[in-house]
């Protein structure tokens, strides 16, 4: 047989998605095993968006929209974004797709072209190293550790910009670390932006899930020069509990705005009529919602936090944002656990799967193969028995 694409045989399967099927498949199988894999919200839809829904299939808003999405939907958008972010747009530059992470693909085809150089902050989301690779760019990976907060350095990224960058990739709240940039921190980079006509795409689709009284600051608002070179990616999945809805939507310049349209009109076309009125309710209806999800997550961080820097052996940075705890595993290397000798995040997640019956996710693939990923997007019940059941995995 001939030769399928390479690009596609190179492309790394979901780490994320790997651990969420052994977790359910264990759970099916009749297995008390608690996870605390894949990034959703353990809360319902609201009942309003639901009803929105219901009401376009009864409506029988059912047919094909326009490619960037409903008119309504993209100027809901428009409105969202300068009251919670003091950013204006025209709702012809927005582009609504089948969620947030469709948005950072269309984003990297668009801009992209073979051999360019996109700057990837570690730890990073998974997806966005081999979404980088798909549009035949190459991802330069560099370093936020732990003890910089998991924040970039200005002066290595500064030195890893070289004539083939293009792009960078920042997501801030962070998905995995929960670190949050503040304003001089992104103003700093923005500045190295300009300096070098680097487009930035700023996943910003955790911005709502902010703790501590912390401001949201969005990379377009911090003027005219940054804006014009951003790619603002957000939409309804984590601040209204919409994951499997699909609906995200990208904000930037007219030029770019229009390249992601036509991308999509001979790719997927819009996301579901349907998912788009819910989301359009999302976006214009009651937000109180949000604001009770938020307060839940900050009581379960607050927890997870103050116990695992309480067990022996594992430590962690206190996240501000998003519904993530990044575990340090560095004490626990080279030692033997559920039979399994640990020389990774790979190991110890296999480990404690197995032996203890709890389902995290290994940071090999987020570019942090010393640490493991904990949701607390859960119960306070089974976060309290995740770690119990932690403590006494360590025991050995």
């Amino acid at each position: 047989m001939k030769e399928v694409s390479r690009i596609a045989a190179a492309v790394t399967p979901s780490t994320t998605m790997a651990i969420d099927a052994m977790y359910k498949k264990m759970k099916a199988d009749g297995i008390d095993v608690i996870g605390f894999g894949a990034g959703e919200p353990d809360f319902d839809t609201p009942d309003n968006i639901k009803k929105a829904a219901v009401a376009a299939i009864e409506a029988n808003f059912t047919r094909y929209t326009p490619t960037p999405g409903i008119e309504p939907l993209r100027a809901a958008v428009c409105r969202r974004l300068e009251a919670d972010c003091g950013v204006s747009y025209a709702p012809s530059q927005i582009t609504v797709a089948s969620g947030a992470k469709h948005n950072v693909y269309i984003a990297l085809q668009v801009l992209l072209n073979p051999g360019d150089e996109v700057i990837l902050p570690a730890p990073y989301w998974v997806s966005y190293y081999e979404m980088i690779k798909m549009a035949g760019g190459v991802p330069v990976v560099v370093n936020a550790p732990e003890e910089d907060d998991f924040k970039l350095n200005i002066d290595k990224l500064r030195s890893a910009v070289t004539e083939k960058t293009k792009a960078m990739i920042l997501n801030s709240p962070s998905n995995p670390t929960g670190m949050v940039y503040n304003r001089e921190e992104l103003s700093s980079i923005a500045r190295i932006c300009v300096e070098n006509e680097i487009y930035l795409i700023s996943d910003e689709i955790y911005y709502k899930l902010i703790y501590d009284g912390l401001p949201f600051v969005s990379v377009p608002s911090l003027g005219e020069d940054i804006k014009e070179l951003t790619i603002l990616v957000n939409g309804v999945s984590k601040s209204y509990a919409m994951t499997g809805w699909r609906v995200g939507y990208a904000a930037a310049n007219q030029r770019l705005s229009s390249l992601m349209s036509a991308y999509l009109s001979h790719s997927t076309s819009a996301p579901s009529s349907i998912s788009q009125m819910a989301a359009l309710e999302a976006l214009t209806g009651p937000q109180d919602s949000v604001e009770r999800m938020r307060e839940a997550f900050e009581e379960r961080r607050n927890y997870i936090v103050s116990r695992m820097n309480s067990i022996s052996g594992v430590s962690c940075l206190k996240p501000s944002g998003a519904f993530y705890v990044m575990m340090n595993l560095k004490r626990q290397l080279g030692r033997t656990l559920g039979g399994i000798e640990i020389r990774d995040s790979d190991d110890f997640a296999k480990a404690f799967l197995k032996t203890g019956l709890v389902a995290l996710v290994p940071c090999s693939g987020f570019g942090a193969p010393d640490f493991v990923r904990w949701s607390y997007a859960t119960s306070m019940e089974n976060i309290k028995k995740g770690l119990d059941r932690l403590e006494q995995f360590l025991k050995g």
